[in-house]
This record gives structure tokens, C-alpha cells and sequence, in this order.
């Protein structure tokens, strides 16, 4: 978001990295060439901390980490110690791609009807539900931090802390990105004391070109560097994130208006003492002699992935027709958008995810696509049990998370990092903990409030302790054993179909890697209009529409990605935004050009 100068290399130790000192280097762009390692995301700050600790010798795991938690300071609306997500692996000395499932838990008193209304028996509304302590759950990113680090990194936590901490002291220039989400969340943000005071001073947001410091979670980030991340699920923070959720710092003197009550969560000390993260197997699929490796459950997104790429393999559309490139690519998402609300929650069995992302049931759903006319939507879930065109029943399912960031690393020894991460929206529940200066997610508002697949069972409902369905896809592409991609983004749902399209146009259409970012996207999950940027209805919307689809209000930008990709002989391009969401930032170890 914030495209500021690299910060200047600073002296390091094993356990502890200097605070950047002044800006000396040239400003980072979207994209880097060159070797040794590198790094994208969307803040210029968080790629300089990240590109510090691989100049200085540290792996992908500790620079990814490093700009994990300065992300925390300079993106505090997506990330900090009370989000969660999901981070895959390359380890190029055991050839071997892991994952870590870092996201939040509900508590485990949570029941089927956690969003149910009892005095009308309906669910709440979506903002309801959002901006409350109800939407809370255990946080996962220090648990991640943490294991990441001990089980492939070669910094502690202490030492990446402590430089994230100088910049919550420091600041950091307010832009009109930063000043837009606060304007967003306006009414959420001044309902309550400890949030008014950090982002609207005055009772309005920061202006632009002011310097926005965070000393209470400078405070936080030294406490657990001293104490470790003991001091968050089960010591004096964790404690102060319980009382937030059980009794919202509610203020008498609020700014703007809010049109529901604020309710009080039920989540306690034994729900962050319980938690732990979960490393599952990838999820692995084919695609034209391509290794493609995402996440598993509670994520949907590397399921997804595969199963729409195999949808493509089958259909097979010719590269040199772009209009028909993109009707395939449209239709696979909404057949996999089906499938995925039918069939995938935190508990789908591993027998159904490796039906859903085999070559056989892509080829399945593909038979459904005819190149000269689009289906109407939304389509009906293929049928698990079957073994040709048997769709069933049609149903959609809502999804409504927003606020993410990603981050894309490698190093010299050619390990491999891809992680995503949110607080759900811009601004989670709209709660700083007082004193803490780290906002609170509203992550369990990805559960379905009520079953949406009508007689058949909802996989995505709460429960005890369960996980919420996501749509983060951190993709790792091998070629020849070997990274040849990596590459993921924000965005809610359209993170899936964002990852996708960002693979068809390269692998498909053979775009560069810089441009296939840049190009115009659009977003279809299964529902009657395609979500689409306005560039890219103005270009292909006269005639995918000739083949039957439909558009409906177009979105001004649909994800944030950065990605990777691996040239041969330790080459890299690092690339970012260009333009979405104010533009991204990369950066290599060894720049070429």
C-alpha cells in the first residue's frame, strides 16, 4: 500500500535486528528481478523488513515472519497478532512442500445456531454479527509465528519482533488508502473508546501526510518478545483480548451512529489455552505437467484451484481464443463454487477433497460447459457419488470476508514461502484491545449463519472449537520438482477465483508474470452476475455476453495479489500491484535490472 523508500540495511545478531535506519536505497516498485532471493507484499515497509533479513542472511521463514509482524504496525486492519491464516512451504532441501493451518477457532461453547437470533429465531445481519464480540475467535498468526520459526527458521521471534515494535513507536505516513479504510469503518471504529482514540483522532480519520504511531503495541510486540507467545494465549494479553470480546469497551460518547446493540462474545481463557495450529498435507494436483500445491481445510481455496484447473485441462479451450479462454474460466469457477459450498468445510472427509481436485471429476464437471453458450446460474454441485453429468439441487452459498493481505518470499537456498493471513474485514470487529493497539478479528462471521444447501448438510456451520471455511489459496507451483510459481492474494471469495485467474493467464495465455497480475479480472462464484473490474467488462464483456453471460455492478479492483516466479539458475521475478490497493512492493537480494 505505502510505496516508501527501502530501509537501509542495520546490523544484525541471531537474536535480534536493529531498527531500520534512513532511507538511502531506491524506492521499491511492484516488480524486481534478479536473484539471491526476494519478496512481495503489499506494503513497502514490510518488504524492506523482509528483504533486511534475507540481505543479512536469514531464510524465507524468518523474512516472511519479518514482514508478517510489520505488517501488524503498517496494514493493522488485515493483520497483527489477532489474525489468522494459512502459510505453504517449500524446503528445498527436502524437495517436500508443508503447510501450517494458523486459522482462528471458535470457542467451544459455539453451537450450530451461534448466529441465530433467539428472540426472533433469524439470523443476525451480517454488521450485526461483524461488530461484536461474537465474531471473535482464537487468533492463530502468533501460533504460526512461532512454528514457522521453530520448526524452518533461523531467527527467534524475539529478534523480528523487537524492529516491528520500533516502527509501531516510529510511525508511519498516513496515505489515502489508510485513511479511506478508516473512513470505511467510520460508525463500527466510534463505537468504541479504545478504537476512536487510535484511528480517529478528533473524531474523524487521520489526515493524509500525517504519521500514525502505535506505542501500546510497540508495548505488546516487547512483552512477547520477552515473555513469549505464552504471554498471549495464556498469560496478561490474552487475558486483556478475553475481557475486550466478553465486555465491549462500548463508548458513552460515540462518533457517527450504529444500528444494532453490540453484543458481548463468550470466548475465554480456555479457548486460547486450547489452541493449537494444524499442519495438514497439501492439497496436490496435475495441471499440463504442473505440480500446483494449496491449502487444505478449513481452507477451500486449494481444493478449489485444483478442481477449476482440472475443469480447464479437460474443457481444453485453445490459448490463441482469449474469448473463449475466459468463458471456460468462468464457467470451471462456477461449477467449482457449487461444489465447494456443497462438499467443503472444516471437516470434509480426505476421501471427498481428493475426489474434488482428481482429473477425473474435473473432467466430470467439464462435460457440463458448452464453448457456445454459458450456463445459467447458479449451477447445481456435481454429485459425489456419481460418475457422469449428474448435478443436483442448485443452492449458493454467501461469502463475505474482504480484508486480507498476502505475502510471497524466497531465499538463496531456493526454499519457498507463500502465506496468507486476515482479520476477515477491514478492521475485523472494529475493537482495539485497550492498551494492546491490535484490533480484533470477526473471523467465525465466515461460518454460514444458517445451512445453506437445503436438505443436505451444510459443512460450513459453527461448532465446538470448529474452524471457519476460507477462501485464502497460497499456491505453490512446481515444475519439474522444482519452484516454478508461487503466488496468492486477498480478496474473500474472489481470492479463489483471483489465484485462478492469475494462473490462466499465464500458464494458459501465456502472459508475463508482471502483466498477468496487472490484467483486468473478474470474479464469478456461482452467482447470476460476474463481479468484474470495469477494464475488463469494457474489453471482453461485449463478447462473453454474446455468449450468454451476465455481468453484474462492476467492482473498481478485485484482489491484491503477489507472486513469484523462478526463471532458472537462481533467477526470480517478484511482482506485486501495480495499481490495487494503492500498489504493492517487491524486492530481490540482487537486482539485475
Amino acid at each position: 500500500m505505502r510505496i516508501l523508500p527501502v530501509l537501509a540495511a542495520a546490523t544484525l545478531s541471531s537474536a535480534l535486528i536493529a531498527a531500520p535506519a534512513a532511507a538511502s536505497t531506491p524506492v521499491l516498485g511492484p516488480t524486481a528481478y534478479g536473484y539471491g532471493g526476494g519478496i512481495a507484499t503489499v506494503d513497502a515497509t514490510a518488504t524492506g523488513a523482509g528483504l533486511d533479513v534475507l540481505r543479512h542472511g536469514g531464510n524465507a521463514i524468518d523474512a516472511a515472519v519479518a514482514a508478517a509482524v510489520t505488517l501488524g504496525v503498517t496494514e493493522p486492519f488485515v493483520a497483527g497478532p489477532a489474525s489468522g491464516g494459512f502459510l505453504v512451504y517449500y524446503d528445498a532441501k527436502r524437495h517436500r512442500v508443508s503447510t501450517i493451518d494458523g486459522r482462528e477457532a471458535g470457542p467451544a461453547t459455539m453451537t450450530p445456531t451461534y448466529f441465530i437470533d433467539p428472540v426472533d429465531g433469524l439470523p443476525y445481519d451480517f454488521q450485526e454479527a461483524r461488530v461484536s464480540g461474537l465474531s471473535t475467535g482464537v487468533p492463530g498468526a502468533l501460533a504460526t509465528w512461532d512454528t514457522a520459526l521453530r520448526q524452518w527458521g533461523t531467527r527467534s521471534l524475539a529478534g523480528l519482533l523487537r524492529p516491528a515494535a520500533a516502527v509501531a513507536d516510529r510511525g508511519f505516513t498516513v496515505d489515502a488508502q489508510f485513511q479511506q479504510q478508516v473512513s470505511d469503518n467510520l460508525a463500527a471504529f466510534g463505537q468504541f473508546d479504545s478504537t476512536k482514540a487510535l484511528y480517529l483522532p478528533g473524531g474523524r480519520p487521520p489526515a493524509i501526510g500525517t504519521t500514525q504511531r502505535n506505542p501500546d503495541l510497540a508495548r505488546t510486540y516487547r512483552q512477547i518478545a520477552a515473555q513469549g507467545i505464552g504471554s498471549f494465549y495464556l498469560g496478561p494479553i490474552g487475558a486483556d483480548l478475553v475481557k475486550t470480546v466478553q465486555h465491549p469497551p462500548v463508548s458513552a460518547d460515540p462518533v457517527g451512529t450504529w444500528p444494532y446493540p453490540i453484543r458481548p462474545g463468550v470466548l475465554t481463557m480456555d479457548d486460547l489455552a486450547a489452541y493449537r495450529v494444524r499442519q495438514p498435507g497439501p492439497t496436490v494436483s496435475d495441471f499440463r505437467g504442473l505440480k500446483v500445491y494449496g491449502m487444505s481445510t478449513p481452507s477451500s481455496g486449494g481444493t478449489a484451484v485444483s478442481e477449476a484447473l482440472n475443469i480447464l485441462e479437460s474443457a481444453n479451450p485453445s490459448a490463441a481464443d482469449v474469448t473463449q479462454v475466459l468463458h471456460t474460466y468462468l464457467e470451471a469457477s462456477a461449477l467449482t463454487f457449487a461444489d465447494r459450498g456443497r462438499y467443503v468445510g472444516a471437516y470434509t472427509s480426505p476421501e471427498v477433497l481428493k475426489k474434488l481436485a482428481s482429473d477425473r471429476w474435473g473432467a466430470q464437471r467439464a462435460c457440463q460447459i458448452n464453448p457456445a453458450a454459458a450456463m445459467t446460474k447458479p449451477v447445481a454441485p456435481g454429485d459425489i457419488n456419481a460418475s457422469g453429468c449428474t448435478p443436483t439441487a442448485a443452492t449458493l452459498t454467501p461469502d463475505n470476508g474482504l480484508s486480507t493481505t498476502n505475502i510471497t518470499v524466497s531465499d538463496r537456498w531456493g526454499n519457498v514461502v507463500e502465506w496468507t493471513f486476515t482479520l476477515e474485514q477491514f478492521g475485523g470487529n472494529g475493537m482495539v484491545v485497550p492498551g494492546r493497539g491490535f484490533m480484533l478479528n470477526n473471523e467465525l462471521t465466515d461460518f454460514n449463519f444458517a445451512p445453506t444447501q437445503g436438505t443436505a448438510p451444510d459443512p460450513n456451520l459453527p461448532g465446538p472449537g470448529k474452524r471457519p471455511r476460507s477462501s485464502m489459496s497460497p499456491t505453490i507451483v512446481l515444475k519439474g520438482g522444482k519452484p516454478f510459481l508461487a503466488l496468492g492474494s486477498p480478496g474473500g471469495a474472489s481470492i479463489i477465483t483471483t489465484v485462478l485467474q492469475i494462473l490462466v493467464n499465464r500458464l494458459v495465455l501465456g502472459m508475463p508474470l508482471p502483466d498477468a497480475l496487472a490484467a483486468p479480472r473478474a470474479s464469478q462464484r456461482n452467482s447470476a452476475g460476474i463481479q468484474a473490474e470495469p477494464a475488463f467488462h469494457t474489453q471482453y464483456g461485449p463478447a462473453l455476453t454474446a455468449l450468454g453471460h451476465s455481468f453484474g455492478p462492476d467492482m473498481a479492483q478485485i484482489g491484491a495479489a503477489t507472486a513469484m516466479e523462478f526463471t532458472g539458475y537462481g533467477g526470480i521475478i517478484a511482482s506485486a500491484e501495480p495499481v490495487r490497493r494503492g500498489g504493492g512492493a517487491a524486492g530481490v537480494v540482487h537486482p539485475t535490472h
